[in-house]
């Protein structure tokens, strides 16, 4: 595991509570990445140094500290200018990167199918392009550890003008992936079959509550960012009524802009959803502020008048009441729970009645067999037979 230093400068409009929520995450991030978190400085400073980011005197106790505890790598929280992290980096002779590189990397990582690949290719190389000047002996590591794995590392030495090309062919090659993700949404979308997505911060279960609640697949990882490419599973109600769930990339404060652009397509896949599950971890002691990063990215993304249902999961481990954090319509559950689930499946039957029309109709017994088939688009909530007009009658909710 590579030994890590980070590196968090603190200004006015940081409270201790945010400044804490921010490490422990920078934290998880570095674990994630399969680093060793050493040592975290923090310096308060009322404005950033614009040549070093924290100032001449901080760069050197962030190399005396270094080499006290034979780091391989210093990590910054804020996002470093070019030239910061030139400058930086030849002060402390060693690798510096930022919170964005770091997440380009976990994603390098975990990125599994052709798309996902091509995105993280794509925000590797254009976070790179305006940093190879100066670069020197680092970016030769080529393989060498966090923050130059994946598909943009065998592009660390190459010139502008070749990079410029190398994002322009991954760009046709990712329109033409998108294009046929586009195609099959649309035949989704005009099927029947009523959709849901998960939408969250990064670990708060969403992968569990998929695999718990279908035929499973998802990839349940104690880390953040432990899934990037949409997995979709079909699964049935009680009454047979046909949904599909999918999982989608988790969020994280203060996402990289080229992370947005980067997976916007991602997102793209859950925006015409019938219900959107906003996963919150109850059991965090940052919940709250969970809960507003992921409201507020769903908004800049457009995509907050999507009916939803806020799910609080991880009830098990919570010791007090949460209910400052429940907003309606909500459920609360443990995932790992059969109780947990089967009150999930109650919530979103509640939400199918508010988003179909409510129908009651009679039904010959020959056709009976035939409307029960449907029920990947009518949901029934009851059935009777008519002793004296001999049929069955049906109510319940449909498009």
């Amino acid at each position: 595991m590579e030994r890590v230093i980070a590196v968090y400068v603190q200004t006015p409009d940081v409270d201790d509570r945010r400044l804490d929520m921010q490490l422990e995450e920078l934290s998880e991030l570095v674990r994630t990445a399969g680093g060793q978190l050493k040592k975290t400085i923090i310096q308060k400073r009322d404005r950033y140094d614009n040549r070093t980011l924290v100032g001449k005197g901080k760069v050197a106790e962030i190399k005396a500290m270094a080499d006290a505890h034979e780091a391989d790598l210093v990590v910054f929280y804020q996002p470093l200018s070019p030239s910061q992290g030139r400058n930086i980096q030849e002060e402390l002779d060693m690798p510096v990167i930022d919170r964005v590189q770091l997440i380009l990397d976990i994603f390098a990582q975990h990125a599994s199918s052709k798309e996902g690949k091509l995105q993280v290719a794509l925000a590797q190389n254009e976070y790179l392009l305006p940093r190879l000047a100066g670069q020197g002996t680092s970016l030769s590591r080529l393989g060498g550890g966090i923050g130059t794995r994946g598909p943009g590392e065998t592009k660390l030495e190459m010139d502008r003008r070749v990079l410029r090309h190398e994002i322009q062919k991954i760009k046709r090659e990712l329109k033409a992936v998108e294009d046929h993700r586009q195609r099959t949404r649309l035949k989704r979308q005009d099927s029947p079959t009523f959709q849901i997505a998960l939408f969250g911060y990064t670990n708060v279960g969403k992968s569990t509550i998929l695999n718990q609640i279908s035929a499973g697949g998802a990839q349940e990882d104690n880390k953040l960012f432990a899934t990037l490419t949409p997995l979709t599973r079909q699964f049935d109600l009680e009454n047979k009524f046909k949904l599909t769930i999918t999982d989608t990339v988790g969020f994280i404060q203060d996402l990289p802009p080229q992370v947005i652009d980067a997976f916007h397509s991602t997102l793209e896949e859950s925006r015409d959803v019938d219900l959107m599950l906003i996963v919150i971890d109850a059991s965090s002691p940052y919940a709250s502020e969970q809960q507003e990063v992921v409201l507020d990215l769903l908004a800049e993304l457009e995509m907050n008048q999507t009916p939803h249902l806020f799910v609080y999961n991880k009830m098990d481990l919570v010791d007090e009441g949460q209910d400052h954090l429940f907003r309606p319509p909500y459920v609360a559950i443990s995932a790992r729970d059969e109780t947990g689930m089967n009150k999930l499946k109650a919530a979103i039957i509640e939400q199918i009645k508010t988003i179909y029309q409510p129908f009651k109709m009679k039904v010959a017994p020959a056709e009976i067999g035939n409307w029960i088939a449907k029920q990947d688009y009518i949901y029934i909530a009851d059935m009777s037979f008519d002793d004296d007009e001999q049929v069955y009658w049906l109510s319940g909710y449909r498009r």
